[in-house]
This record gives structure tokens, sequence and C-alpha cells, in this order.
């Protein structure tokens, strides 16, 4: 009864919840559920799960064991656990094709204290790496991708899906060189001369169409299990890495108990090729006719003068490609042998628990092999002659006991690396494909088997790898295979560096052992050695990532995945923000920050543009007052409509903050944003109005079209159909009443003033076509009148107003669009009959070359208008202070005006007029207004002006 009764009332809460969820869903009806939906549903889901779990039997919950049935459908799938899914892949990748075929390699050519260094410098970078990757993979749930889901996800999809290329690239290299390294040791065992069985193929290592034809082979086999399922080799990777440590031990045991010396042959490679590799060493010596009499080197056992002999580095050429080596090829050998500290990460989808195995199985990976290779290494320089380990690759296995038992080691170990990393890149490539980040290039590689295995992107790296089999040499593949692996553990140490700087809340691993050092050691060792073994391929990478990373950006992908890079931004920032002291401003770095008022988008499209144009870098805000009060609201409505305004600005493509405030009337809403709009430094100085005037609104914003477009590198890429249609309200009829009253428009201009803001009105804009500009065949002009045309007597002054417009007129040409198809030109009003003309004229033409601005001077005489009005009172410094005031004029002057500036903007793509302060009597609000309105009919795009304070500066 108890259950029941609850399960009534808790159905009925749930009931109320949905009900509240629908009402909260997004304003486009065309567009999915929001975030608070899915939550909902999620809670739904999780609470029914809950009260199913409450009413079962408690012999039924404890039947079906700890998990139940969440457990087992969430953990379908993921079978493996850190020794087989981690530990046992990694270490197997980590030995290679090093540990049996190339440790002489690296001992002959670098000597043991180089090699050692060598070896503590690569496990230096892989654990630095190691320790980024197990703090981002104990941070959240880990799905399928491995380092490709990590790094995407942390870094964001541009760099994340560059990164994850380059990351595919080096595991499809080490699978060629892995195969390469495997079909070497069966020529050198096999082949003609071989240590095994001679002759048992027809064709050996002197033919490299046939080695390519044996790596096919072995690669198709390769194909072959990863077709069966990456979970089947991961099964069995654990049995495999017994049989290399049983093999490995074999090579220990060997040295200790072969004490004798023993001759054993150079490959047979070596002997062919030893005139033309000019050693320097006596390793060859010949008789009287030039025949070589020596053809093999002595194994001597554990001797102190042979590890005093090995102690220093003696680089030589390799027999196998016949180049000379040096410490930074030698290295890129030995580290591209032990790069697969990933494979764990690689495995993440068939990981019982990702966040536990991956760090622990790595490390203890990484530290056992470093141990296995560090004994190894000593063994053989205190054991071997060098003129054995620079002429025999394959000598481990005569010094053995039992010679197949390092075959069957090397086969292993090299194998099983391949069938690791082919595994890898294909999971990397499905990750890639399931994200699109790339359109519809990677569609196929999506397609898996019912069990889940991506057999497509299994082909599609296997058909790669094959392309890389025809570079025909380990030791030349060696090279790109360590600097893209190093790019990627770069990558990784970026990325756990930018989370750490970030100090995001939500970075909090489980994972404790790293610090921001710990990551910019990795970043820094990676980035150094990449250039230090190849500065061509090392930037060839870091080219092709910058691309991609590049093409992602302007994909503009809508991922919810979040951007390390928002977090940093958001960091900086604020660093920035605070630095920026309003105190320290200075007149010489002045810039337009503008708010600008909207009352209807539709109606002011135009004008959002243009402001975008005027703004020359600063900042722009976007203010809308919402008339009401929340105490009417049960939630705020202003959060409903942000998102509304952000798709506005997403559609127009302007670089502008939204501010949307709720208030009683407009005058008490614009002292909101005015007050809080911006922060700190960045506060806007200058507010922008629509004019207010009977004349029907056109709706601008429908002409710009549905689908916009963008410039694509060189090609027009269509943008997604942004649907703006049911955002906004229409604009208002022809009969319909305006929302703001004469009286109310004319308060938000004082308001302004007395909030010491600069203040633009803006009338005729939907008559601008930037577009038409552009396309213009003639020069149009940016005309400024700067004169209080209320007050003809003042013309001989210029205020801060004068300033402020001919330093916005002036920013306007500097405008791409603006600065090609347009000339700035400056009216100068004067009384024929007592000015100087000339002397005037010259006068401005220096002070605008002092203020550096390229504008022609255009002399207006209007005696003939001025000459109607009564003489003004005052003295000079009187008419300084009354210029910028309003006085009111006969309408017949001010349509005299009027009809003056008409007739000389036949050319004229904007106007900038000078604004007066508004009458403090509010009963001639209705005169000021309407005298604004008279001056400006007919006239093109107008922007009356009034500034506050200097803007402009002659000095340096």
């Amino acid at each position: 009864m108890g259950l029941s009764k609850m399960s009534v009332e808790q159905n009925k809460v749930l009931g109320d919840v949905r009900a509240k969820r629908d009402g909260y869903r997004s304003f486009d009806n065309n567009s999915p559920e929001d975030n608070g939906s899915k939550l909902f549903d999620s809670l739904h889901k999780n609470f029914s799960s809950l009260l199913d779990c409450c009413r079962r039997r408690p012999r039924e919950r404890d039947s079906q064991g700890p998990g139940g049935e969440g457990e087992e459908e969430g953990t379908r799938g993921r079978s493996l656990g850190t020794l087989d899914g981690v530990f046992a892949p990694v270490a197997l990748s980590m030995f290679s094709t090093l540990l049996f075929i190339r440790t002489g390699f690296v001992v002959g050519q670098a000597g043991i204290l180089e090699s050692v260094l060598q070896l503590v410098l690569a496990y230096f970078i892989l654990v630095m790496t190691v320790l980024s990757i197990s703090a981002i993979s104990t941070n959240g749930a880990l799905e399928g991708g491995g380092a490709y889901y990590m790094i995407s996800r942390a870094l964001g999809p541009e760099f994340g899906g560059s990164i994850g290329f380059l990351f595919f690239v080096a595991n499809v290299l080490a699978v060629g060189l892995y195969v390469t390294g495997f079909v070497e040791a069966m020529i050198e065992n096999f082949g003609p001369g071989g240590t095994m069985v001679d002759h048992a193929f027809l064709k050996g290592d002197h033919d490299a169409w046939y080695k390519y034809l044996y790596c096919s082979i072995v690669l198709f086999v390769c194909l072959g299990i990863c077709i069966v399922g990456g979970a089947v080799f991961a099964k069995t990777s654990l049995v495999i890495f017994l049989v290399v440590v049983i093999c490995l031990l074999s090579v220990f045991v060997s040295v200790f108990a072969k004490s004798s010396i023993t001759e054993i042959e150079y490959a047979q490679q070596a002997k062919h090729t030893m005139e033309r590799r000019n050693i320097t060493l006596e390793c060859f010596q010949a008789n009287e006719s030039g025949y070589v009499i020596q053809e093999g080197a002595y194994y001597t056992g554990l001797k102190a003068k042979t590890f005093k002999d090995n102690t220093y580095a003696h680089y030589q050429k390799d027999y196998i490609t016949k180049d000379m080596m040096t410490f930074a090829t030698v290295f890129a050998i030995l580290f591209s042998s032990v790069t697969g500290i990933l494979n764990g990460a690689n495995m993440s989808g068939e990981l019982k628990d990702p966040s536990k195995a991956i760090p622990k199985g790595t490390l203890f990976a990484v530290m056992f092999t470093f141990l296995s290779y560090l004994i190894l290494i000593i063994l053989v320089g205190g054991s071997c002659d060098r003129c054995l380990l620079l002429n025999n690759y394959i000598f481990l296995q005569e010094i053995n006991l039992w010679k197949p038992f390092v075959l069957i080691g090397i086969f292993a170990a090299t194998l099983s690396a391949a069938l690791g990393n082919l595994i890898g890149a294909s999971r990397i490539l499905q990750a890639l494909a399931n994200d699109h980040l790339f359109w519809f290039v990677l569609n196929p590689a999506t397609i898996t088997t019912k069990s889940g295995n991506p057999y497509v992107a299994v082909l599609i790296s296997w058909f790669l790898v094959q392309l890389v089999l025809l570079v025909g040499s380990l030791n030349a593949i060696a090279p790109a295979t360590s600097v893209f692996f190093l790019m990627s553990y770069a990558s990784v140490n970026l990325a756990c560096l930018a989370l750490e700087l970030a100090s995001a809340p939500n970075f909090r691993p489980t994972f404790k052992y790293f610090t921001w050092y710990t990551c910019t050691l990795g970043l820094i060792g990676s980035m150094v050695m990449c250039f230090l073994i190849s500065s061509l391929y090392s930037s060839a990478a870091i080219i092709v990532m910058l691309i991609l990373a590049i093409v992602l950006h302007f994909r503009s992908l809508p991922t919810q995945w979040g951007s390390i890079s928002q977090a940093l931004i958001f960091h900086q920032v604020r660093k920035y923000l605070l630095m920026l002291d309003p105190r320290k401003s200075h007149v010489k770095y002045w810039r337009p920050q503008i708010l600008l008022m909207v009352a209807n988008p539709r109606q002011c499209s135009e004008l959002i543009n243009f402001i975008n144009d005027i703004k020359k870098g600063g900042l722009y805000v976007i203010g809308h007052v919402k008339l009401g009060s929340l105490d009417s609201f049960t939630t705020d409505p202003v959060i409903e409509e942000n998102p509304k305004w952000l798709g506005l600005i997403d559609y127009l493509k302007v670089k502008a903050f939204v501010e949307v405030t709720m208030a009683s009337t407009v005058s008490e809403g614009l002292q909101h944003l005015l007050r809080l709009s911006g922060m700190g430094g960045m506060k806007p100085n200058t507010v922008c109005f629509g004019f207010v005037d009977d004349s029907p609104p056109r709706d601008t914003l429908s002409f710009v079209g549905n689908e916009r477009k963008r410039r694509f590198f060189t090609r027009l890429e269509s943008g997604k159909k942004v649907s703006i249609d049911n955002l906004f309200m229409n604009v208002r009829g022809g009969g319909d009443s305006r929302q703001l009253s004469a009286l109310e428009y004319v308060k938000l201009i004082s308001d302004s003033l007395k909030m010491q803001k600069n203040v633009c009105l803006c009338r005729h804009f939907d008559q601008l076509s930037k577009q038409s500009i552009v396309n213009s065949k003639k020069t149009l002009f940016i005309d400024v009148w700067p004169v209080n045309l209320f007050r003809p007597d003042t013309a001989n002054f210029f205020d801060n107003t004068c300033l402020f417009m001919l330093q916005l007129a002036c920013i306007l040409t500097m405008v791409p669009g603006w600065k090609s198809k347009t000339r700035l030109r400056v009216f100068l009003c004067l009384n024929a009959q007592t000015d100087n003309t000339l002397q005037k004229q010259q006068k401005l033409d220096a002070f605008l070359h002092q203020l550096r601005i390229q504008a022609s001077v255009k002399i207006v005489t209007w005696d003939h208008l001025v000459s109607h009005l009564p003489v003004m009172s005052g003295n000079s410094s009187e008419k300084m202070t009354l210029m910028e005031r309003f006085h009111a004029v006969p309408k017949e002057f001010i349509g005299a005006i009027n009809q003056l500036i008409t007739s000389y903007s036949s050319t004229t793509a904007l106007s900038f007029l000078y604004l007066p302060v508004p009458p403090e009597d509010v009963r001639e609000s209705e005169t000021f207004l309407n005298s604004l309105k008279l001056l400006s009919d007919n006239l093109p795009p107008t922007v009356f002006v009034h500034g506050l304070h200097p803007v402009t500066s002659t000095t340096l």
C-alpha cells in the first residue's frame, strides 16, 4: 500500500515537472528540444528506474547481482580489464620492433651511454604524456575513439579534429613500420643465407617488390584478424604478451648462461653492401686480392672490455638504408618503437572501466618496458662486439640457448603491435566519421557490423598502410612515424595544460599525479624532439594540422562538446579586463564603444550592420528593453529573449554583444543598460537610436534572405538555412501607434547626455544598401556638416560635437567597402559678405591636415538664408557655450536649409549633421523633434551627432 501510494504521488509530481518542461522549450518550433528538456527526460528515466528497483522483491535484486540490469546494459560490449585491455596491448606495442630487432642497432650506433640517454629521454616524454592522458581520461566518462575522443572533447572540434587526423596518420605509419620489421625478420631467417632456413623463399631482400609482396600478405592476415573484431585480438593479447616475456627472459638467461666467445656471421645484406657503406671500423678484413675473408664478429659473453668498447657512440651507415646515422635518426628509430602508450586508450570503447584501467595499465606498462629495455641495453652492450651489433640486427637468435625463442618473440611482438595500431587507427577513423567533422568524406567509415566492429574503417586503414609499405624499409618509415606520434603526444599535453590553466571548476580528475609543469615539459620535449628528428616532417605535420583546424573553424560546427578555447578566452579576458583601467585611458587610443537601442530588429537590420562598420574594433552592444514587471511572470522572460537576439547576431554576422533588460518604461530600461552594459574599461561611451517619425517602417530583415553566404577560401559555401521568421514580431502597420511618444524619445536623448554619453540619431537607414555602395561605378561622398544649423551664428566655431562627427566619418572611410567607394567631404558654411572665404578654407584645410583626416572642403554660402533670421545676441564666448543648444527657428528657414543640403546630396551615401542638446522645457520636445524631422526630410541616410568628450589627438 505504501509503495502504491508513493507511486501515485510521484507520478503526479513527474507529470507536473514534464508539463513545466514543455512550457520551457525553445522559442523555435523547428529546433530540437533544449538541454533543459533533455535533462528532464533523463531525470524521468532515472526516476522511473529507481521506482522499478524499489518495487522488485529483494530475492530478485539479489539474484541479479550488484550491477542489476542497468549495469549489464551499460557494460554490454565492454569486456576488457586493466591487464588484458591496457597493460598487455601497450606493453606489446612498446616492445614491437625495438626489443628483438633494433636494440643491437641502437647500442652499436649510439653506444651504451647515449642509448641509455635516448631511452631516458624517450621515456621522459612518454611518462609526461601518460600523466596527461591519465588526468584527461579520469575527468569524465570516456567513450570510443580513445586519444582522439579525449583531445577533441577537451580542445574542441577544430583542434580535436585536426589532431585526431594526425594521430590516425601516426597509427597508419606505425602499422607499416611494424609489418616491415616483421618481414625483415622473416627474410633474415628464411631468405637467402637465412639463419633458420636458407633459401626458404625464392627471392629475398634484394628484390624490393618481393619484400612488398610479403608485407602485403602479412598485412592481409592482420586485416582478417581485425575484421573478425578487435576484442578477439585483445582477449588473446595477454597470451601473446606472456609469450614475448618468456622469449625476453630466455635472452637474459642466455647472456648469463653462454660465457664462451662465439663468432656470429654478419647478415647477408650487410655483406653485400659492405663496399658502399664505407665502414670506418675494422669490421671487414680482406686478403691481398681484395676478397672479404671476415664475414662475422664475436659474441664475447659479459666482459668489462666489451662493455668499455661499447660505452661511447660511433655512428655508421645503416646496412639496409645505406644512410649515415646520427643521434636524431637513431632516436627516431628507438622512439618509433615505443610509441604504443595510447593503445590502451584507443580500446576505451571495449574497456569495462576506462577511467581506472587507462592510467593504471599504461603506467605499469611504461615502467615494465623501460626496465626491460634498460637491462637489455646493458647486457647487449657488455657481451657483443660493436661490429656484430652494426652488421647483424637479429644476432640475439645466435646467442640464445634455443634460436626459435627469439624468432617467436620477434613475430609475436611485431605482429601484435601491428594489429594493435591497425585496430587503433580504425577506431580513430570511426570516431572522426561519427562526429561528421569532414563533411560526407568519412561517412563510409561509420558502417559497422552488428557487433559494432567498424569494418569499413579497418579496410580504409588497411589500404593506406599498403601505400606506406611502398617506402620499403623500417628505418626509412621510422622518422615520419616518430614525428607524427610526437605531435600527437604534444597535443595531448597541450590539451591537459590548457585544461589546467583554464582553472575550470569541472576539471577535477581523480588522477592527481600531474601538474601544469609536467604537461609543459611533455609538450616542450615532444616538440623539440620532433624538429630534431626531422624539421621537414614536423613542419609538414604542423601545416596540415593548422589547415585542418582552419577548415573546421570555418565549418562552424554546431557541437555540444564544449571547447577549451572558450574557457581559456574567459580566463584571459577576465585577467585583461582587470588590467584595463579606465583611469589610464588616453584620447590617443579612443575608440567608439556603442550601445545601439533596438525595438524591433526587423526594421533596422541595415542600421545594425552600419554600427558594426563604424565601431572600429570597439565595444558594440545591441540593447533592447522589454516592457513589463518581473512580478507578472513566473520566470524571467529575458532568459527566453536572449537566445533570439543571439540568433540575430549569428544571422547578421556582426561582432556585437546583446543586452536585454526589463523595465516599466523604455527610459528606465535605457538607464539600466547604460549603467550595466560592458565591464571594467569596456563600457559604452556612445548611444545610438533609430529615428521616431510617422513614416511606416519597412521590414529590411526579410530582404537579407533566409540563406546567408560566406566566403570559404576562394569559394562560396552555402551556410545552413537560418530561420528567423518566428523570432521577432512583424513591423507595425500604418494604422498602428508608435510605442514611444515624442516626449519619451526626447527624454531618452536627454538622459543619455545626462549620463555623459555621446548620442547619435540615425534616420533613413532603411534606404542604406552597402552592397549598392560597393557595386557603385561612381565615387560617392560621406558628407559632414559641422555646424549647428539651428544656430547659424556659431558657424565659425568648432566644438567636441564637430570633432566627433569628423572622427566618425573618418572611421567610416577606413572600413572595407566604404574605403574604396567613398570620399569624405566637409562643408564650410560662410557668409560671403562678411567672412574671408579663402582664409577660412585654408584654416579648415590645415586643421584637417593636423588631424590627419583626408577630406575635401566644400564652401557653401548661405547669406540669402541667414539674413532673414533675427540677430542672435551674445559675444564670442557666450556663442561658443550656446553653440550646442537648440534654438527654435522658423519652419521656413529649416525647410530652406533642408533644400540646401538636398542640392548637394545627389552623390551622397551618408550625411552627418549636428545634433543640438534637447530643450530643458519638456513642452518644447515636440518642436525639437519636428525640427530634426523637417531638417532631414528627403535626405540620404543621416546621422545626427552630439559629442561630449574630446575624441581626436594631434600629438604623438
